[in-house]
């Protein structure tokens, strides 16, 4: 049986497809289409799906939309009518876009897939989030929470789930969302909503929390998990444009200059800035006022989210929580949910977010809809696009790139641990991209942990990114704990998908300056050798050579750019920026050195 699971319409438009429950294939729309966060209907994600199983959509037996469309266009009429007439823009845009594609969904599938009109079912956007989760973890029973920013109504709910059963107890409602009030801060510290709430996370680290109770204002949390907005800190809910309301400004004051350099006393000035301004210390003053108010969010974040957790804990009484949802991408927040909340284990699927709920939809109707039983745990990340040996070396003779291949894969990691001791950046593309928004070693760029230097080595030569950002560090399992504070490494699958932050032992700093945020923190990836054999080789060989078997690892992309799927995006990345060493499977690329 072939069931397709399809998100859209918000944003990381997604399709994901099982055969008898396991999954084949799941990849978002912005890997194909290269637009970032693409939120379009997928169809070159549907059709990747099709390809990767050998079959065309008329072998689709069902096909399950991530959302019930009806239900959340009445959200959007309801709530706009209740504000009206400040929420005209709202209204306009509403009835523009939902009038087309959006509401006709069923329709939409027929039109495209040729599927008959009863193969065709709804979920409902947080249950798709639960399933996503629960459906993919190795527990027969646990608690569920799903927090994000909205679905039809809700924007969190916490239940339990059983074998192939879920029940979902209880829903905040919208306006009210930790998802939308992380998301006001994003844009008030000058970040693109649904883009930037990441950078708010790396920002917090420089800053002190010393805004916390101004941000409590915004946030009322019950210690039975329940939370409420005071919505006069808010314009979401009316507004096409805005997020925050004056009352928001002049609680914590102007808005960041979405133009400006970020940088403070800690974070220095990076090269890669141009020349350091005369007024830097004044400068770094006024962005030190913009990190503490991000640390503020961030701890009221982690607080609320613990509170959420901790009810769940003592409702359902089980020891296991599977999350999901945007929030559930917050990697410091699961850190401490891990070690603060009372549960023994936690697990998050790599693609929490919205882009997760087309596998969620598809795993809700084969188990939930259809009650066939459980068989597949998510193990690994890597659902995406292959791209053999013979479409790579096709595409670097007809591009005339002079390249060398190693059909020893001996020899090739040792190549390319030579590079990386001599300070080289490494291109790293291998097998199926990751599946969700972290690179996990199929789709990466490498460098040496150990050296200070490649923080901004990385960001001057590719990245040009802000100089808060983290990079993150890929270990191996076994060996994690000798480097992190994370008891029981190995066993922790959010730490596979690089979705905790924990604290770098503190007397292995030193050894990994390169991967050590300003607070002491990593947010590690651990790397095994049956799910990932070629990263681990990697890895377990430059640890054989250095003594350290960690790696830094980024994404392979540029700024603003989806992470690489195809050989040429890779070379093209590669081209345009300043790495050193492309390696495309068993092809390596090499720059020569520019002439002096």
């Amino acid at each position: 049986m072939y069931i397709l699971g399809i998100s859209c319409y918000f944003h990381d438009a997604a399709a994901a497809l099982l055969h008898d429950g396991s999954l084949l294939a799941a990849a978002e729309e912005e890997r194909f289409s290269r637009k970032k966060h693409d939120y379009e209907f997928p169809q070159r994600a549907i059709d990747y799906c099709l390809r990767a199983a050998g079959i065309q959509s008329g072998d689709l037996d069902y096909v399950v939309f991530f959302e019930k469309p009806f239900v959340k266009f009445e959200r959007l009429l309801i709530s706009s009518l209740g504000t009206f007439p400040r929420s005209h823009a709202v209204f306009r845009e509403a009835m523009v876009a939902w009038l087309g594609d959006k509401l006709w969904i069923r329709h939409l599938i027929q039109k495209r897939l040729g599927v008959a009109r009863n193969r065709i079912l709804f979920s409902e956007h947080h249950l798709s989030h639960a399933s996503s989760a629960f459906f993919c973890s190795p527990f027969d029973e646990a608690a569920i929470l799903t927090v994000d920013g909205v679905g039809e109504w809700a924007t969190a709910s916490l239940g339990i789930g059983r074998s192939t059963d879920i029940t979902l107890l209880k829903e905040i409602r919208f306006p009210h969302s930790l998802g939308l009030l992380y998301s006001a801060f994003t844009a008030f510290l000058g970040f693109e909503v649904n883009e930037g709430e990441y950078k708010v996370m790396g920002m917090a680290p420089f800053g002190t929390p010393r805004y916390a109770d101004k941000v409590r204002k915004l946030v009322r949390v019950s210690s039975d998990g329940g939370f409420e907005l005071d919505m006069d800190y808010f314009t979401f809910h009316h507004s096409a444009s805005q997020t925050y309301s004056r009352k928001f400004v002049d609680l914590f004051g102007a808005p960041r200059d979405p133009g400006a350099n970020f940088f403070t006393a800690a974070s220095g000035f990076p090269s890669y800035f141009g020349e350091k301004p005369a007024t830097f210390d004044a400068l770094a003053k006024e962005n030190q006022h913009y990190a503490d108010v991000a640390a503020s969010i961030q701890l009221v974040i982690e607080e609320a989210l613990l509170t959420m957790a901790a009810a769940v804990r003592r409702e359902t009484g089980l020891s296991r929580l599977c999350l999901a949802g945007g929030v559930a991408l917050n990697s410091v927040a699961n850190g401490r949910i891990l070690r603060e909340s009372g549960f023994d284990e936690l697990y998050v699927q790599p693609a929490a977010g919205d882009g997760g709920g087309a596998l969620g939809a598809a795993l809700y109707g084969y188990h939930a809809v259809l009650g066939r039983p459980r068989a597949f745990t998510m193990e690994h990340a890597s659902w995406g696009e292959e791209h053999g040996p013979e479409v790579t070396e096709r595409f670097l003779r007809e591009s005339g790139l002079a390249y060398e291949r190693f059909e020893d894969e001996g020899k090739l990691i040792a190549h390319v641990v030579d590079r990386l001791q001599e300070g080289k950046v490494v291109g790293w593309s291998q097998g199926r991209f990751e599946w969700g928004p972290r690179a996990l070693g199929h789709r990466s760029i490498l460098a040496d942990p150990r050296r200070a230097e490649m923080k901004d080595l990385v960001n001057v030569k590719i990245k040009f990114r802000e100089p808060f950002r983290p990079f993150a560090p890929s270990v191996l399992a076994e060996r994690a704990e000798r480097y992190f504070d994370l008891p029981g490494a190995a066993r922790h699958y959010p730490a596979r998908f690089m979705l905790y932050v924990v604290p770098v032992r503190e007397e292995a700093r030193s050894l990994l300056p390169a991967i050590t945020h300003v607070d002491g923190t990593g947010r590690l990836q651990t790397v095994r050798r049956d799910t990932n054999p070629r990263y681990y080789r990697l890895i377990e060989a430059f640890g054989e050579a250095t003594g350290v078997p960690v790696l830094l690892n980024t994404s392979f992309n540029l700024k603003g750019e989806p992470i690489v799927n195809t050989p040429a995006e890779a070379f093209n990345t590669f081209d345009h920026s300043g790495m050193d060493v492309l390696v495309l499977g068993d092809y390596v690329l090499t720059k020569l050195p520019s002439a002096s």
